[in-house]
């Protein structure tokens, strides 16, 4: 006999629709209109820490300083060091070892795991994916189109040309990587990818206001822009040729050109009259790789896909009329998970589902009230190769890579990366000193290299220089943010203490999701265009 409590999947499937359509009306119902905003997402990709004009002087990014300027800019604000870890977070609001996606080659969100933008949907937004996917396609409903966004236009994998839009699969090819929720996109080529993405939102915009403006809207632009190969329209290289470094000279332009399309796209929201009602949040993805890529992440240490604030410290800002600030710089920490539940009460949206390791933080940006984040867990990766041995008994396994910020103090364990500082090419050490010292007017003393520190910042060995067998790391980020005073050995109380966090965390941790080669992927089986093979 079956129980009067039970729900026959019709019956479940038409409570929902009315539980969903009450939600989105009940804002319409007091005023006759809603008033819940606009929200656009900028991410961008490689971006350098010291490449935005209000961190550095050789890169000029006008439009991306004014809209800063004129909202909330997040100086205590983190990332993952590469690229599918951070979008994984953004798209989840869960750290990366209950995700399983500690690398970038592990491209493929779980799919009971909702989604930000399936969230935001639900709560009746419109909601559009432009650029950079990197989140698995080997199935249609791994693609955005299946993951929360009404349309995408977008590329499925990590890199890919920008005037062609291809890449290779094991060294043959190359073939298409761009796509609507209609199917593969051909035509493109020989347009730049910035401003195809930026275009493209544009229209989008352009057609919301007209048939849509009744209705907020969500859109997750994911600029190309600026990962390698480093390939952008001679004109934008223009305002740079003093730069003699060719990579330094191409990524300039591309920064360039990432600057103007964020400058369309928002002057677009204002043409429209959707400014006003907007949140506008830009982030990048990592921090700039400044070997091949010609970025720049000076002074901070380090580079993309390490565990040094130069890996993961980003530019961030939040603009927009709904923002209710202005020219203000927040110091309070926040992490890319936080914008699941950020964005998601910004739609009035439920959390049911989910297990976000993400904070809220609208009160934070928009009423300046203290972060109620106090630590952030920026990895633990039992993939990588292991250095030395445990450092301290009975806790976390040093030899393991792994970092964790509490407060103020970062610990950082095993093999993390390439650890230097690494200053722009070109640049005289008098504008390098006058850079630091207006980026932590706070810690001004630190910023005070000596010629000998700048001269030892040029060095390019990726081998660490602390010796290969230490593997444990102590820094109080508010007076050291470029880790030049290790305290490890003077604080052994508070290093254990970090370590017995690192534990707990671990002890929460999935298996890592292990991503095998496989041969049906291959685009020539497949129209010559990168899509899902397994359908």
């Amino acid at each position: 006999m079956v129980s009067s409590s039970y729900c026959s999947p019709p019956t479940m499937f038409w409570k929902f629709l009315i539980v969903v359509f009450l939600s989105v009306t009940s804002y319409r119902l007091a005023s006759g209109t809603d008033t819940r905003p606009n929200i656009v997402f900028v991410l961008a990709d490689d971006y350098g820490y010291y490449d935005i004009g209000y961190h550095g002087k050789q890169i000029q990014t006008p439009h991306l300083d004014k809209l800063c300027s004129g909202g909330v800019r997040l100086e205590n604000y983190y990332v993952q060091p590469i690229c599918v870890p951070t979008r994984s977070q953004l798209m989840s609001g869960m750290y990366q070892i209950h995700t399983g996606l500690q690398h970038s080659n592990q491209d493929l969100l779980p799919l009971n795991i909702p989604t930000v933008a399936d969230k935001i949907k639900e709560a009746g937004y419109y909601t559009h994916m432009i650029g950079k996917w990197h989140l698995g396609f080997r199935r249609k409903e791994n693609m955005p189109s299946y993951r929360g966004f009404d349309t995408m236009f977008t590329y499925l994998g990590g890199y890919e040309t920008y005037f062609s839009h291809d890449r290779p699969w094991r060294g043959k090819g190359p073939y298409l990587d761009l796509r609507t929720e209609k199917g593969p996109a051909f035509n493109y080529s020989g347009i730049y990818s910035a401003n195809m993405y930026t275009e493209r939102a544009i229209n989008v915009l352009r057609e919301h206001a007209e048939k849509q403006s009744d209705t907020p809207l969500f859109m997750y632009l994911a600029y190309q822009s600026v990962h390698t190969p480093l390939e952008v329209p001679d004109h934008y290289m223009k305002p740079y040729e003093h730069i003699k470094d060719k990579k330094r000279r191409s990524y300039a332009g591309m920064v360039n050109a990432l600057d103007e399309g964020v400058g369309n796209l928002t002057k677009a929201l204002k043409d429209l009259n959707m400014w006003d009602n907007t949140v506008f949040i830009f982030s990048t993805d990592n921090g700039g790789n400044n070997r091949e890529g010609g970025a720049c992440n000076w002074p901070l240490r380090g580079r993309k896909a390490t565990l040094w604030e130069g890996g993961m410290r980003a530019n961030g800002f939040v603009a927009g009329g709904r923002v209710g600030r202005s020219g203000v710089v927040s110091t309070e920490l926040i992490h890319v998970s936080d914008w699941f539940p950020t964005l998601v009460g910004l739609a009035k949206g439920n959390l049911k589902g989910t297990k976000l390791d993400g904070y809220n933080q609208w009160s934070t940006i928009s009423k300046g009230t203290a972060s109620p984040r106090n630590v952030i867990l920026h990895n633990i990766d039992i993939l990588m190769p292991r250095l030395g041995k445990p450092a301290v008994k009975g806790t976390f396994d040093t030899s393991v890579r792994a970092a964790i910020r509490v407060g103020d103090y970062k610990l950082i364990t095993g093999n993390c990366g390439d650890d230097q500082w690494i200053p722009p090419p070109g640049m005289p050490e008098h504008s390098l000193r006058s850079d630091n010292t207006l980026l932590f007017p706070a810690t001004h003393n630190d910023m005070e290299f000596h010629q000998d520190q700048i001269k030892n910042s040029h060095d390019s060995s990726d081998k660490q220089r602390v010796g290969e067998e230490k593997n444990v790391w102590l820094f109080n980020i508010l007076k050291d943010p470029n880790e030049r005073d290790d305290l490890s050995e003077k604080e052994p109380e508070r290093v254990r203490a970090m370590l017995d966090q690192l534990l707990a965390f671990n002890k929460t941790a999935v298996p890592p999701f292990l991503v095998k080669s496989d041969p049906r992927s291959n685009p020539a089986l497949h129209g010559n265009v990168w899509g899902p093979w397994l359908d």
